[in-house]
């Protein structure tokens, strides 16, 4: 696919990018990078960012959220994403993001901040206690995609949200300065299988680095072994693999297995049911652990090369923030210019 032009004139871009609180799984693989290294290769430009300042929301040791970084740059490029096709970056080594999400702050509108439902569920009934950084990210998210005037947006259903409200910075923006068309309303992109990993132990339940066993995830660091043991005992029901993919309604445990297999074989749904109808258990764990050791133990013996060597890791950080500031200087010059700053040096 070539760079593609949206309706009012904003090359195709993509940009996303994950958190580094530690202990990657299944689920961010799956639910991301993968999606990110497919992306890369469709022609169409891509950012990809460990968003640290969106880390220290909540406290972070210095010295771990140092080690979570390059563990997530790590994941990244032991994964397939090539630092010569993508943009690879910490947010916080390009500043233009905390001032963009300044002036976000300013347009976004407090009833807005009040309907996110992710914020709802981390702060609980401690709202007064969290940081205002927690409460207000979402305009920061906001800045970092519209930063790069990206287009599109790869997230879980869980971030849709904050794309939804993206927009709506952008268009208020646009409307306020009248500027149409300045900062464009990116696409959520939500496709494919297992863009929601479940726990390996309660398909109920999203996969999380913080569960209570480690058997009920897969880690990116897990080796051969330990992967192929996790699938394994992995918690199924009595019935097997039924001969059409309605069969998995109302069984989760059944239903996540099958979207995982179908995600890292890089088949539908229906392709794996169709192959597996009427297996049992005994036959279709086995064949998932053995696919998922030969996708994912490379990874995990790359990242553990990579972080023998963080030179290595901090060099491909800092080359990427130069490429992606080249990109966001201009666009926030021009968003000062618009919202009236006089800026003469």
């Amino acid at each position: 696919m070539s760079a593609q032009i949206n309706a009012v004139g904003h090359t195709k871009r993509v940009f996303s990018g994950i958190k580094p609180s530690g202990g990657l799984t299944l689920g961010n693989y799956l639910g991301a990078i993968k999606r990110f290294v497919d992306t890369q290769d469709s022609g169409v430009e891509t950012v990809y960012c460990v968003v640290d300042l969106h880390a220290i929301t909540v406290w972070q040791d210095p010295a771990a959220l140092r080690y979570a970084t390059r563990e997530l740059v790590a994941a990244y490029v032991a994964s397939g994403l090539n630092s010569d096709k993508s943009i690879l970056f910490n947010q916080s080594q390009v500043p233009a993001h905390a001032e963009l999400g300044w002036l976000f702050n300013c347009v976004a509108r407090m009833g807005w901040m009040n309907r996110m439902t992710q914020f709802k569920d981390k702060a609980g009934k401690n709202a007064e206690k969290v940081s205002l950084g927690l409460y207000a990210y979402p305009s920061l998210m906001a800045a970092d995609i519209l930063l790069y005037h990206a287009t599109h947006v790869p997230v879980g259903d869980d971030q849709k949200q904050h794309v939804e409200l993206t927009r709506d910075i952008a268009q208020k923006f646009n409307n306020d300065f009248k500027v149409e068309g300045f900062f464009p309303l990116p696409e959520p992109v939500i496709e494919g299988p297992a863009t929601r990993v479940m726990n390996l132990r309660d398909a109920t339940k999203k996969m999380s680095k913080s569960g209570d066993s480690d058997m009920e995830r897969i880690n990116m660091t897990d080796d051969a072994e330990m992967i192929a043991k996790k699938f394994k005992k992995a918690r199924t029901d009595p019935d097997g693999i039924p001969s059409e993919v309605k069969g998995l309604d109302g069984r989760p445990e059944a239903r996540n297995l099958v979207d995982i297999y179908a995600a890292l074989s890089e088949q539908s749904v229906d392709a794996v049911v169709a192959e597996y109808a009427g297996a049992g258990w005994g036959v279709f764990k086995p064949a998932l652990a053995d696919l998922a050791v030969a996708k994912l133990a490379p990874i995990s013996t790359e990242m553990a090369r990579l972080m023998q060597a963080p030179d290595e890791l901090d060099r491909i950080l800092g080359q990427g923030a130069e490429r992606a500031a080249a990109i966001a200087n201009p666009i926030l010059a021009k968003a000062y210019d618009i919202v009236g700053f006089v800026r003469s040096r």
